[in-house]
């Protein structure tokens, strides 16, 4: 018998009959591997248990309760999903059903709508072609055997003209055959824990112009103890989704009078915004920035010239006639800020130049993907860009590392993850600068004692990036800060300065955003706040409650003397029982709410709630002085 030799991934070699494939690998390892081996990477290409080994591979096995694992299982979950559809709506048009981040979807089209009781009776067929526990089966077949198959599934005859190859790949289980490049777990009933969500709707392949689609949302997990936490967190997330509590909060809203992504901020909103501006400012001030502000609109030209207008047009507005000249919305503030950097000689004495701005920004999101705050078509960059040499990049970096870290934990996020982008295929400059760059990027991340992993091939095509997803208190991730080294802009608008040898050099950009944008950023401090913000950031923080109208002039009296010392500070006037008042302020999740009646008039003091209950009685100067303390944005640690 001959034999072939694979590799493990900690270096093992291991000799298997020739003709073996990776379930009898995991099986030869050991029986607790085969037992939750649902999938394997060969030479990093995800592929099957059935799959045949081949001589000189490396083969690690995905076992069921890791990421790949459930991403295997999610992916089954949703075959099995749209099995039952069929079974059920036997004229159902098929989309497509690929597995997010803790689920899964798939797009149908039905004749008729579904409601939350036809999710259920879905969820039970599903549980019946799980019980079956029928193998999946995988097989290569032409694309004319293929189109004959899905003769009447026009969605997927559109999907099959469009791969490449002469063959495609589909899987059947239990009769049922779906268009799919896998892996699947090896049998149905290793599917795991699943429960159907949610349905919405979604246009075919995100295009309003297609038809509209009905889309089912699951999740799957590898057991009943990992699908009810993952529930409770879900229920929580929904406590905390933004858009209800902007609402409750009275912090923003949206109209289709306006538009759809187009976010109206009201008074308490906008106050919060300017809170977050003005240490924004402030911050940047103190450490060397300059802040520039660029219009809103600029002529098509600009936008061809720095290649937005070729690479970006399908997300940019169309264009609005200006005493016959094209005009456009500005996608992203960069080229403008070259433009101020072109407006005067430039030496090498005045680099770096950091210049920083607030800048609105408008992108024509699809209306299927807006998604409240955190997905509009008008939003606030904290943008901000620096011109430097080659030499300098890795002292900025570290200088925009310290100030990110010294935002977001000031913010109340201590916990991220971070990425570092390198040279994709297709890339503009010269190797020397992307291995340059990309070496400071390095270098600024280990000598910040910062913890990032290596995202290959994924930076832009002008130049590296790293990237940090902030945790909220829910453990979800949220990218936030993105720093980017770019050597295409400067060499598009050929911006140079006057070195040393007194010639001319090209300098290096690097743009980076820290909270990425206002909207998206504050949409995240509602739901990791749950509403209930810490005192610096709400825009009340105490409201006064009279017990009775004769109370209403000292109430204004503590008001007042509160303002004195920068306290924001509302009186609840209206002809309310003070526990009706209480339990709205609570609503509203009041940091401190001050109770005063005719014991607080005679004694100069005020009765002390905060967010859990009662502080009982204190004299108003010495509530001021404490509360004075917390008005300022905290000094985060290390």
């Amino acid at each position: 018998m001959d034999h072939i030799t694979v590799e493990l991934p900690d270096g093992t070699m291991l000799q298997m009959e020739e003709g073996s494939n990776v379930r009898d690998l995991a099986e030869k390892i050991g029986a607790r591997l085969a037992k939750a081996a649902v999938a394997a990477r060969l030479d990093g290409r995800a592929v099957d248990l059935k799959t045949g080994l081949v001589d000189g591979a490396r083969v690690e096995i995905i076992t069921d309760r890791s990421p790949d694992g459930l991403d295997v299982a999610r992916h089954s979950a949703a075959h099995i999903m749209a099995h039952a559809v069929v079974e059920m709506y036997p004229n159902v048009k098929l989309g497509i059903g690929p597995t997010i981040e803790d689920g899964f979807y798939y797009d149908f089209l039905l004749e008729e709508p579904l409601n939350v009781n036809d999710l259920s009776q879905i969820e039970g067929k599903m549980r019946e072609i799980v019980r079956a526990d029928e193998p999946f089966a995988r097989r290569e077949i032409s694309r004319n055997e293929a189109r004959e198959i899905f003769a009447d599934q026009p969605f997927k005859l559109e999907l099959i003209d469009e791969l490449e190859g002469e063959t495609v790949s589909i899987y059947e289980e239990d009769g049922f055959v779906d268009l799919c490049r896998g892996p699947h777990v090896p049998s149905t009933g290793r599917t795991g824990a699943f429960k159907l969500l949610s349905v919405a709707g979604a246009y075919w392949r995100g295009d309003e112009k297609r038809p509209m689609l009905q889309r089912i949302y699951g999740t799957a997990w590898s057991n009943s103890k990992d699908l009810d936490a993952y529930l409770v967190r879900l229920a929580e997330a929904g406590k905390r989704d933004h858009r209800k509590l902007g609402r409750e909060l009275d912090l923003f809203s949206f109209s289709e009078e306006v538009g759809p992504g187009l976010a109206l901020w009201h008074p308490k909103g906008a106050l919060m915004r300017k809170i977050i501006e003005d240490f924004w400012k402030d911050e940047h001030l103190k450490r060397g920035y300059d802040l520039v502000m660029v219009p809103h609109i600029a002529h098509v030209g600009l936008w061809e010239r720095s290649g937005h207008w070729d690479f970006y047009r399908d997300s940019m507005f169309s264009p609005m006639d200006v005493e016959g000249s094209d005009y456009v919305v500005k996608p992203m503030n960069c080229p403008e800020h070259i433009l101020i950097f072109k407006s005067a000689t430039r030496s090498y004495r005045e680099l770096p130049i950091r210049w920083a701005e607030l800048g609105t920004v408008y992108r024509f999101e699809r209306s299927g993907v807006l998604h409240g705050l955190l997905r509009v078509r008008g939003f606030t960059q904290d943008d901000a860009h620096i011109f430097c040499t080659v030499d300098q990049i890795e002292d900025e970096i570290m200088g925009v590392l310290d100030l990110t870290t010294y935002m977001l934990r000031t913010f109340g996020f201590s916990e991220h993850e971070i990425y570092l982008s390198t040279r994709p295929e297709k890339f503009v400059g010269t190797k020397a600068n992307w291995e340059k760059a990309t070496d400071a990027l390095r270098g600024a991340l280990e000598k910040r004692g910062l913890a990032y992993s290596i995202d290959p091939g994924e930076g832009v095509f002008y130049g590296p990036k790293i990237d940090v997803k902030i945790k909220d208190a829910l453990g979800r991730a949220w990218q936030c800060t993105t720093i980017q080294v770019d050597f295409n802009l400067p060499e598009r608008f050929n911006i140079k300065y006057k070195g040393a040898d007194n010639l001319d050099h090209q300098p290096i950009m690097i743009h980076r955003a820290i909270l990425g944008s206002l909207e998206r950023f504050i949409g995240c401090l509602v739901e990791h706040y749950a509403g209930a913000f810490p005192v610096w950031l709400s825009p009340v923080q105490v409201m006064v409650l009279p017990i009775a109208d004769r109370h209403n002039d000292y109430a204004r009296s503590v008001s007042s003397r509160l303002e004195e010392v920068g306290v924001r500070v509302d009186v609840d006037t209206r002809v309310e029982s003070v526990n009706k008042k209480i339990w709205d302020a609570q609503l509203m999740k009041m940091p401190y709410m001050l109770i005063v009646g005719d014991k607080e008039v005679e004694s100069g003091s005020v009765a002390v709630r905060d967010r859990e209950g009662d502080k009982g009685p204190k004299p108003l100067d010495e509530f001021a002085h404490e509360l004075a303390v917390q008005l300022k944005p905290p000094v985060p640690e290390g």
